[in-house]
C-alpha cells in the first residue's frame, strides 16, 4: 500500500520533535570543488552529526513519535550500520530495548559501535533482505516495534530536517546532491528543499555496484538488485518490493540519479581528506566523487551532502594511500 508522500509540514513537525537531540550541522564553501565545478560548491557537513551520520535525525524522530506502550516493547530494525547505530543511541537515551539485525557485509567497526551502545545484534545472511526476515520474525514473535532504515514516514520526515537546514543556510541553492540508497534521506531532503525552494534541483548519487533505487526508477517499480560489496557500504541493500513511500517520492522528486565506480568513490574519500580535511566513509563521499568525476553540471550554487564518517580507519588509510581499492571493497 502506497502512503501519502511526506510533506513540508511533516518535516517541520519532525524538527520540533528532534530539537535538542540532533546537531544542526554547518554548510561551508569548498573553494577546491568550486574550481572543479565552475560554480560555488558548499558542503553540508552532516558526517559531524552525533552518531557520525544523518541517520540520527530519522531515528530520533521515529522514537519520539512512539507512545508509552510501544516504547515498553522496544524497537527493531535491519541496518547496514548507520541506522542501527542511530537507533541504538536514540533508544538508549530513552532507556528502551533496541535490536539491530544486519548482514555479514556490515563492517566490524559499525558492529562494535552498535554493541557499545547496548543494543542487541543479530547477524543474518548476506543481504539486507536476509536481515529483514529476522526483523519480521522478532516483530511477530516478540512484539518489537519495527523502525526500518528508510521506508517509514517518521524516518523520512526526520531525515528531511537536514534538507530544511541546508536550504535555510543556502536559500539560493540551485542544486543539491544527496547520497541515495533506499531513499529515506533523498526523499526527505527533496521534500524539504523543494517544499521551500521549488526551483532547486535535487539529484541522487549512488554506487554502480547494486544501486537498487536507480534500477527501480528505471524499471518503473521496486525491483530486486543483488547486494554487492562496495566502498559505499552504507548505500547497500534494496528498496523493498512492497515499498510504500520512498520509491514514489524518489521517482517524483529527484531530477536524476548519478552512479559511480569504486575508483571514483575512492577519489571522493581522498579528496575529502586531503583537500577538505574531513574524514568520510564511502557513502559520505559520493557527492564529492560525482563532482570530481565530471558527472555534475550546475549553473549556480550547489550543495553536496556529506552524510557519514563511520569508516574503518584501516580501510580509510588504504584508500587515501591508493592501496588495493578492489580488495578493500570485496
Amino acid at each position: 500500500m502506497t502512503l501519502a508522500p511526506i510533506t513540508l509540514s511533516d518535516i517541520r513537525a519532525a524538527r520540533e520533535r528532534v530539537a535538542g537531540k540532533v546537531e544542526r550541522t554547518p554548510t561551508v564553501l569548498s573553494p577546491s570543488l568550486s574550481g572543479h565545478l565552475g560554480a560555488p560548491v558548499y558542503l553540508k557537513l552532516e558526517h559531524r552529526q552525533t552518531t557520525g551520520s544523518f541517520k540520527l535525525r530519522g531515528a530520533s524522530n521515529a522514537i519520539a513519535a512512539l507512545n508509552a506502550e510501544e516504547r515498553a516493547r522496544g524497537v527493531v530494525a535491519a541496518s547496514t550500520g548507520n541506522h542501527g547505530r542511530a537507533l541504538a543511541h536514540a533508544a538508549k537515551l530513552e532507556g528502551m530495548r533496541a535490536t539491530i539485525c544486519m548482514s555479514r557485509l556490515v563492517p566490524q567497526n559499525k558492529l562494535d559501535e552498535i554493541r557499545r551502545l547496548g543494543a542487541e545484534i543479530r547477524i543474518v545472511g548476506n543481504s539486507q533482505d536476509d536481515a529483514q526476515q529476522e526483523v519480521d520474525r522478532l516483530v511477530a514473535e516478540e512484539g518489537l516495534i519495527m523502525l526500518p532504515p528508510f521506508d517509514h514516514p517518521d524516518i523520512i520526515a526526520g531525515q528531511g530536517t537536514l534538507g530544511l537546514e541546508l536550504i535555510e543556510q543556502l536559500a539560493h541553492a540551485a542544486l543539491v546532491l544527496v547520497p541515495l540508497s533506499g531513499g529515506g534521506l533523498a526523499a526527505g531532503v527533496a521534500a524539504a528543499v523543494k517544499g521551500v525552494s521549488p526551483g532547486t534541483k535535487v539529484i541522487g548519487v549512488s554506487m554502480a555496484r547494486g544501486a537498487a533505487m536507480k534500477a527501480s526508477r528505471d524499471a518503473g517499480r521496486p525491483v530486486l538488485v543483488e547486494e554487492l560489496p562496495t566502498l559505499a557500504d552504507s548505500l547497500g541493500g534494496g528498496v523493498g518490493l512492497n515499498n510504500r513511500l520512498t520509491f514514489s517520492m524518489c521517482r517524483d522528486l529527484l531530477h536524476d540519479v548519478i552512479l559511480l565506480s569504486e575508483d571514483e568513490i575512492a577519489a571522493g574519500i581522498r579528496h575529502a581528506y586531503e583537500q577538505e580535511r574531513e574524514i568520510v566513509e564511502g557513502a559520505g563521499a559520493v557527492c564529492i566523487a560525482a563532482v570530481l568525476a565530471g558527472k555534475v553540471r550546475a549553473s549556480g550554487p550547489t550543495v553536496l551532502i556529506l552524510s557519514g564518517r563511520n569508516i574503518d580507519m584501516t580501510l580509510h588509510r588504504k584508500v587515501v594511500c591508493g592501496e588495493a581499492i578492489e580488495e578493500s571493497a570485496a
